[in-house]
Formats: C-alpha cells, sequence, structure tokens
C-alpha cells in the first residue's frame, strides 16, 4: 500500500481489491467443495433461501435485490440441479414456495463453514480492539449503501 496515496484513493483501492478477491476465494471454494456445478450466482440464491423453512419467491428475490423474473431463472436452473424444490403455496396457489433439498442443505452449510472459516483468519489476525473498529467501520459502509438503494 502507497501511503503518499490520497486516503480516498487507497480506500477505493482496497475496496476494489477485497471485493473481486473475495468473490475469486469463493469460486475456488466452490471449485474445490462437493458441488462442483454450482456458480456464484448459485451459492448466493442458496444462501437467500436458506436451510430453515419455505420462503416464498417474492421475499428471496426482496433479499438479494432482484426481479421475481430474474430469481425464477436461478430457481429453475437449482431445481434441475437438484438443489431447490419448488411448490405452491396451499394457502394461496399464486405463491411460490422455495426450499432447499437435502443437496441444496449440504451446499449452504460448506458454504457457511467457508464463510466462518474466513472470518475466524480475519480476526484472528485482530486484536479485539481492530476488531470492534473494523466491524464499526463496516457497518457504516452498509447503511451508506443500504441509503444509495
Amino acid at each position: 500500500m502507497v501511503w503518499s496515496m490520497e486516503i480516498s484513493e487507497c480506500l477505493n483501492e482496497l475496496f476494489v481489491q477485497l471485493f473481486r478477491d473475495i468473490l475469486i476465494i469463493e469460486e475456488k471454494a466452490l471449485k474445490k467443495g462437493e458441488h462442483l456445478n454450482l456458480t456464484i450466482n448459485d451459492i448466493h440464491v442458496i444462501e437467500a433461501i436458506g436451510d430453515g423453512v419455505p420462503k416464498n419467491m417474492s421475499s428471496v428475490a426482496k433479499s438479494l435485490r432482484v426481479t421475481t423474473g430474474t430469481l425464477t431463472i436461478s430457481v429453475n436452473s437449482l431445481v434441475k440441479k437438484g438443489y431447490v424444490d419448488r411448490v405452491r403455496s396451499e394457502e394461496d396457489r399464486r405463491v411460490v414456495l422455495v426450499s432447499l433439498t437435502e443437496t441444496g442443505r449440504r451446499a449452504y452449510r460448506e458454504h457457511k463453514r467457508f464463510h466462518e472459516h474466513m472470518i475466524e483468519c480475519i480476526t484472528g489476525r485482530l486484536d479485539p480492539d481492530e476488531s470492534k473498529v473494523l466491524a464499526g467501520a463496516l457497518t457504516n459502509m452498509i447503511r451508506f449503501f443500504e441509503e444509495q438503494k
């Protein structure tokens, strides 16, 4: 890192590199696991569906910040790959509910462990005060991004 840079240029460079590196590391982790046929997009949809009770398509789309139509394309692919089940709600047949199959739950848990390991490795290099500062800074970033939607 070049300290003579303007702090805003330095932060921009760090953010771009961080976002890029996280995606690369996630892709590499996917290719090492049992779920070789999943894309980063697939795993994010699986993550949004979660391993709990079935969720309606609208709520999953909202959490991913995509349209229901866009989510439908991803869900169709995940149904074909055997990761997601899709059923109509008994109460309202217009509502489509999605849930993870056992294979989908395994992928979900594997990806969750990946994130937990990543956080453990990062926080393991920080003292408790640095971890608190990092959490505060990231919280402020998220608030900024939420305001931009």
